[in-house]
């Protein structure tokens, strides 16, 4: 059985804003052009620019103003971050300049960025895994929490960060109630996008849903990913639930049954 995989970031995108419900959970993104860098920094001061297609958060940057609060009155830059690296551009000219040598001709996007809640110190997101079910419905099987690494622009487990309990990472911000009102909300959202991905890719049996939850508590979703690792779930969710994702997974043809011997 072919599973159905889809590499541009663009595609799904425009795909998953075509259902309204789902629109206020989306991030302004547009494809990278000058004009875009500059008006989106106007309107948000903080963005992310990311290749269109790519895994494991390989060329993501993130760019803001800046003001060296250590000396006042110095005129507003522009800071690039890639990895633990940065660099500053007085003007935004320079600014496209240097992130184009980056970029070369591959197709990049823009998209407005999100103040992340953190674990001691350290940013963090989720990864919601959706999976069809033998009845051909869709269902949120499990969530991640992913910390990003020390000064890292990405949380990606690849990148060097690590996975967490969401309960641990949201726990510190909620009442028990709101976190089960945001779980609840998170699986709901989760089931839509994948149900909504399937009305325009209908071979799609899986996805791995990225989602911020900014300072105020949004939920934000930041990609879509259709060939989902299933591995960390296994690490932190309890063998029921990894039996089910496995389970789910045989049944669309992800994996192959275990043999008895």
């Amino acid at each position: 059985m072919t599973i159905q995989r889809i590499a541009s970031k663009w595609e799904k995108t425009k795909a998953i804003r075509l259902k309204k419900s789902l629109r206020p959970y989306i991030p302004d993104t547009r494809k990278y052009a000058f004009e875009h860098l500059r008006d989106m920094l106007e309107a948000y001061g903080y963005v992310f620019v990311k290749p269109d297609q790519g895994t494991y958060g390989n060329g993501v940057m993130s760019v803001e103003h800046w003001i060296d609060e250590l000396a006042p009155g110095s005129p507003p830059q522009y800071k690039l971050r890639y990895g633990i690296e940065s660099a500053l551009f007085p003007t935004i000219e320079e600014l496209h300049a240097a992130l184009t040598a980056r970029i070369g001709p591959k197709p990049y996007l823009i998209q407005k960025g999100i103040h992340l809640l953190t674990y001691r110190r350290r940013k963090f997101d989720i990864r919601a895994l959706v999976q069809q079910t033998p009845q051909r419905t869709w269902e949120t099987t499990g969530f991640i929490g992913r910390v990003a690494a020390q000064q890292k622009v990405i949380t990606n487990y690849h990148g060097g960060g690590n996975v967490m309990l969401i309960e641990d990472l949201l726990g510190p911000y909620m009442t028990p109630k709101e976190f089960a009102e945001k779980y609840k909300e998170m699986k709901s959202v989760g089931v839509q996008v994948a149900a909504q991905m399937a009305r325009r890719y209908p071979k799609i049996k899986e996805i791995g849903l990225d989602i911020a939850i900014d300072e105020q508590h949004q939920i934000w979703i930041l990609e879509v990913n259709t060939l989902p690792a299933l591995f960390p779930f296994k690490l932190l969710h309890p063998k029921e639930v990894y039996k089910k994702i496995r389970r789910y997974a045989v049944a669309y043809g992800r994996l192959k049954a275990k043999s008895s011997k």
